[in-house]
Parts: structure tokens; C-alpha cells; sequence
């Protein structure tokens, strides 16, 4: 599972008929403090995330599609929870 703050929305004209109905987000990678890395990701929005929230993705392509409960879904990286907060021991 990776961290990510949302960044950005992506919206499409054309599109999978998979994706009808589906809010695709640009999703940064970030360290557990919170510290932006130099990735990111396109993620289906499973769980109503906006900008600026951070999210723990499934960026895997058989996890993301027994979300989404389809065989056969063109999809890759899943948005499954908001995250409130991180608490790290060192």
C-alpha cells in the first residue's frame, strides 16, 4: 500500500466504459511524515478523497479489482481510505 496526499482531479470526454461514473485523482507520493516524494499515481476514488486529503492506495492490479468486485476491470491503483493521522515510533 503506498501514502499519498490527493493532488488533483482527472476528468475525461472519452474514456474505458469502466471509468463512467468514476473520479480518477492524482495522487502524490509521501513519506509517513508527510513529506512529498518525487511520484505519483492515478487512482480511482473509492472513498469520496479530495484535495489536499491524504489516502492510502492499493497500487496493485488484482487487489484493485476485487474492490471493484470485476474479473476484468482496466485498473491498476485504488484510493481505500482517507487517512486521519500517522503516529510513527523511532
Amino acid at each position: 500500500m503506498i501514502i499519498g496526499r490527493v493532488i488533483g482531479e482527472i476528468t475525461s470526454t472519452i474514456n474505458h466504459p469502466f471509468y463512467d461514473g468514476k473520479k480518477l485523482m492524482v495522487v502524490e507520493k509521501i513519506t509517513p511524515e508527510g513529506k512529498a516524494l518525487e511520484d505519483y499515481l492515478i487512482a480511482v476514488d473509492s472513498v469520496g478523497a479530495g484535495p489536499g486529503e491524504s489516502v492510502l492506495v492499493v497500487d496493485e492490479g488484482n487487489s484493485a479489482r476485487q474492490i471493484v468486485k470485476s474479473d476484468n476491470a482496466p485498473i491498476r491503483s485504488i484510493i481505500v481510505g482517507i487517512i486521519d493521522e500517522i503516529n510513527t515510533t523511532t
